[in-house]
């Protein structure tokens, strides 16, 4: 029995002088660090690795037709239109810089959601329409397939906007396209009210997730515990079952486990709200899961952590019980060893072969 756990957010992005994970107990993460085979890779997108793990390669994944497919409530017809992510977003300037923030659920009430999407569609009736699937999930269905690249909005958060600007055949389109939405949401009697009332307003959306499918997911498991619609879009492509992540359950059969609990905090730099989850994280999975590799309950655990300086990779197997001599790893240690590095932007070179440390 094989467990895979993907945990975006695990590595804290940026190096400070006082350990991100000092003081925290976390013993169950250091057994498996240390007994485990340690290796770090070059940064990669989170999104390209998770559709890795389902058998998908490639940049120009279709993402927003995979992430609407995870989705809870009705499905549209598979053969109904194309999909982009069309998130809300949040534009403020920053020095010399457009710098781009995204919303959480709870920031945006679903009855805003609806009223500037509706507005959206007033305005947008020649290019396909929008639709809320959860307060700050937005996506636009197309007639059409979209011939340009359109970056992820994760790999956008925080960073200058012009490095991300639409790309190809498509690329005066989407750019006319978000100019005209930002300056619709940017006048938008609820954009003024928020900012009245000191909230961040909705002034732009942010498109991505363009793509087309060469071939169909696979499953990478018996079964998927994930709660974020592109994990669970995934699965569902792939035909294999999904759940949300429960140890009990995942210790059942063959699993792959997405915690995204992380991911946000990491990315806005929220760290209590990190340390808090990383906690959380040693309570219900860590500590259990060393218990459980020691018990000889697992043959294996791969252990995958995408960041901004690269990708941990941890691998444990149910032999290594028995090497005594592999000492526990404080993660505090770890993330002090890992040399920070300059956020990738969308030129920089492939990563660099994997440094294995045993």
């Amino acid at each position: 029995m094989q467990i895979q756990l993907l945990i975006p957010g695990l590595l804290w992005p940026t190096a400070t002088l006082l350990g991100p994970a000092a003081g925290l107990a976390l013993d169950g993460l250091a057994t498996l660090l240390g007994r485990g085979t340690r290796s770090m890779h070059g940064f990669e997108p989170y999104d390209r690795q998770l559709a890795r793990l389902f058998g998908l390669e490639g940049s120009a994944l279709p993402l927003a037709a995979l992430r609407r497919l995870g989705e809870a409530g009705p499905q549209p017809p598979a053969d109904d239109g194309h999909w982009l992510c069309a998130d809300p977003v949040n534009l403020s300037f920053a020095r010399e810089h457009l710098l781009l923030q995204a919303f959480d659920d709870d920031q945006l009430p679903a009855e805003e959601s609806a009223e500037l999407v509706a507005a959206l569609n007033e305005s947008f009736t020649d290019l396909g329409r929008f639709e809320a699937c959860t307060p700050t999930r937005w996506y636009l269905r197309l007639p059409r397939a979209s011939r340009g690249t359109l970056y992820p909005l994760d790999d956008v958060v925080g960073r200058p906007v012009k490095h991300f600007l639409p790309e190809g055949d498509d690329a005066r389109l989407w750019q006319r396209t978000m100019n005209e939405a930002q300056i619709l949401l940017h006048n938008h009697p609820l954009s003024r009210a928020r900012e009245e009332s000191g909230l961040r307003a909705v002034n732009s959306v942010w498109l991505w997730g363009a793509g087309e499918l060469e071939r169909m997911p696979q499953a990478p498991a018996a079964l998927v515990q994930a709660t974020d619609p592109l994990s669970i879009g995934l699965a569902r492509a792939s035909q294999c079952a999904t759940a949300t992540p429960e140890l009990s359950s995942a210790l059942k059969q063959d699993t792959l486990v997405v915690i995204d609990s992380l991911r946000k905090p990491a990315q806005r730099l929220d760290l209590d709200s990190w340390r808090s989850g990383l906690e959380a994280l040693e309570r219900d999975w860590f500590s259990p899961l060393a218990t459980a590799l020691q018990r000889g309950r697992i043959d294996a655990l791969r252990l995958i952590a995408p960041g901004d300086r690269g990708t941990l990779v941890v691998a444990n197997c149910r032999s290594d019980r028995w090497k005594f001599w592999r000492k526990p790893h404080a993660f505090d240690a770890l993330l002090k060893s890992i040399s920070p590095a300059p956020m990738a932007l969308p030129d920089a070179p492939p990563p660099t072969a994997p440094h294995t440390d045993r």
